[in-house]
Parts: C-alpha cells; structure tokens; sequence
C-alpha cells in the first residue's frame, strides 16, 4: 500500500506485492503509504519496559499502513502472560509517556491501567472503537478503523484469545516479526478465520532483537541500558530503582 495506491486495500498489501495475508521479503523497503485521516494503530502490551524495539515497530506500522496515530496502550493485567508484570502498572504507565513523548503521531492511553481485572483485547478495541464493528468488506480498511499490531509470537496463541473473531471485526491486524519465532502461515490463518482472514496483514519489519527480560536482567546487574530505551526511560529506571531486586513487584 505505498503513497499511490489505493490505501482502503489492505489485501493488496504494501506498494501491491504482497497478497492477502503474505509477507514481504524482509529486504524490501517500500516508500510511506499516504496518511489516511482518522486512523489509528492500537499497540498493546506489558511495556515491562518500554523499549526501542516496542517505538520502532510502531513507526514501521504507522508508515507502511498510513496511520494517523499510533496509541500505546499498557496493560493493567495481562491475561496470557503468567508472571505478573515486574514494574507496577503506574510505573509502566509513565514509562511510556516518556517514551513517546517526543513524536507527535504517538500517543498513550491508560484505558487497561484504570481498568480492574484482566486486560482483554477485544474489550479495549470495543472501547476504543465507541462500539462500532466494521460493516466493511472483508479486506477494507475504513478510515476510522483500528489496526491492532502484535508479534508473530503473540499471534501464535491469538486463536485462544476472548472472541478473536470479534477483535477481527473490531480492528485490522498487522503481525511484525518476532526474533525467534516463524512468520504466520497465510494458509492456517485463512482456514481458521475464512474471510476474515483477509484482515491481517503481516509486514517485514522491523526485528529488532531487543527484549524486556534481558533490559531487566541488565538493570539488575547495574549495567547501561542506552541505545535499548530511550533516555528519559532509562533515567526513569534508575531514579525508582526499577527491576534491582529479582522477582520483586515494583509500586506504586
């Protein structure tokens, strides 16, 4: 879907060389799609830190699909995750705040961390949405759509999360890579969801091997986390004396 094509087709894919639900090859970089007014991408998780990894997939999203804003939406509860969060949900709020706070077509939303109990998806997305389902074609992508973004290795376990089919109703879905985990296969997806298939689209990019767990491990150790978190994050971390102490939840 590059800046002259039809940016409403998600299943033409990037610039018309990927199919419904195929993916690029990694080495090809297509120019910005055009931005399309309304849109947002809704990128979700623990953000257990925030890092460069997490703010360059959402640039890459918001390029390749043409969206207007990207919303950050940390996780008060995570459902699939079975270890709790290290850092508070306050903490990991204000992490991201950080974060983002120097590009102006990212912004941070703090629906989950009000929110009690587990944080669903499809019910943040009906939220966020004000209720409305898509009534598009399968394949459309509406103006004032939603494009949730996860990894490949999220999407591994999407079929079990609360009513996928009614996130798929709800948003778009962009898979990015994940180091160590395979690409989805556009076959299985298509045969567990029929035409709703057509509403995840998979990009190249970026993979980043940047992980939470090894940014915790280094902050326990006292070792420099720059050119893994932004600045602001990193001053963040050690100004609360975040993730010091192993296996300890970190408050407010």
């Amino acid at each position: 879907m590059g800046a002259g094509g039809d940016p409403r087709v998600i299943s033409a894919g990037i610039a018309g060389e990927r199919a419904a639900c195929g993916r690029l090859p990694r080495a090809t970089v297509s120019p910005p799609a055009a931005t399309r007014p309304g849109s947002r991408g809704i990128l979700g998780g623990t953000f257990d830190p925030i890092h460069h990894g997490h703010l360059a997939i959402a640039e890459e999203v918001r390029e390749a699909l043409g969206l207007e804003r990207v919303v950050f939406v940390p996780s008060n509860v995570p459902p699939h995750r079975p270890d709790a969060p290290r850092a508070s949900a306050n903490h990991r709020l204000a992490m991201v705040r950080l974060a983002v706070a120097e590009n102006p077509a990212f912004e941070v939303s703090d629906l989950e961390v009000r929110r009690p109990g587990p944080s669903y998806t499809v019910d943040t997305l009906r939220t966020l949405a004000g209720d409305r389902v898509s009534t598009d074609p399968p394949g459309a992508l509406d103006a004032n759509d939603l494009v949730f973004v996860l990894s490949s290795e999220a999407f591994e376990g999407f079929g079990t999360w609360r009513d996928p089919e009614g996130v798929l109703r709800l948003a778009t879905l962009a898979i990015v890579p994940r180091d160590g985990h395979d690409d989805p296969d556009p076959a299985a997806i298509e045969r567990r969801f029929g035409p709703l298939a057509s509403r995840v689209t998979l990009l190249p990019g970026p993979l980043l091997a940047i992980s939470g767990s090894a940014i915790r491990a280094r902050a326990a150790a006292r070792r420099s986390l720059r050119y893994l978190v932004p600045d602001a994050v990193a001053r963040y971390i050690g100004d609360h004396d975040l993730y010091t102490t192993p296996g300890r939840t970190s408050a407010p």
